[in-house]
């Protein structure tokens, strides 16, 4: 629900658009991507476990560590051309330990941002999951230099309490 809420408030996923889903496991944001773009688009999924088959051709999977550095290459040569949209849902191991799971949230992030640098096409946009903490601020901050639009949003669809904000970003500066 939190992809379609979204999706219905910033216009992010669009027909026979390229979609790349990062942490994309068990597979429900494929399956919303896939319905929006239709068949003239292509969504991508990457996790670092294998994701069960969709019934569709033009939605494929690779398993891979978003913060490999190899993942953007390996993730644009399945690509069809330069994507429209990177979105990642990713979260890391929950330890306990506030502070720890923070940094792991932002380090996701990071790669996340380093990827969509990598892959979209200028003008592209971008939806990532960050816990809120004191690294969050700086994070934002280097998205609103690689975006011309940044907002943050927490969409109804989030655990009451839950420290998750998702970052909007659309019109990628390409450089």
């Amino acid at each position: 629900f939190k992809l379609q809420q979204l999706d219905r408030r910033y216009g992010l996923l669009r027909r026979g658009g390229v979609v790349v889903d990062l942490g994309a496991a068990p597979g429900g944001w494929l399956q919303v991507s896939r319905e929006r773009v239709g068949d003239g688009g292509f969504v991508l999924g990457v996790d670092l476990q294998p994701i069960a088959k969709l019934p569709y051709d033009n939605i494929i999977t690779l398993v891979s560590d978003i913060t490999d550095e190899a993942t953007p290459e390996l993730i644009r040569k399945k690509l069809p051309r330069a994507a429209d949209i990177v979105l990642s849902d990713a979260s890391p191991k929950i330890s306990g330990v506030w502070d720890v799971d923070h940094a792991r949230s932002i380090e996701l992030a990071r790669a996340a941002l380093a990827i969509a640098g990598a892959v979209l096409a200028p003008g592209g946009r971008l939806l990532v999951k960050v816990f809120q903490g004191e690294l969050f601020d700086d994070f934002v901050s280097d998205v609103k230099m690689k975006f011309s639009f940044v907002k943050v949003s927490k969409p109804a669809a989030s655990r009451k309490g839950s420290a998750e904000a998702y970052v909007i970003a659309k019109d990628f500066k390409a450089t």
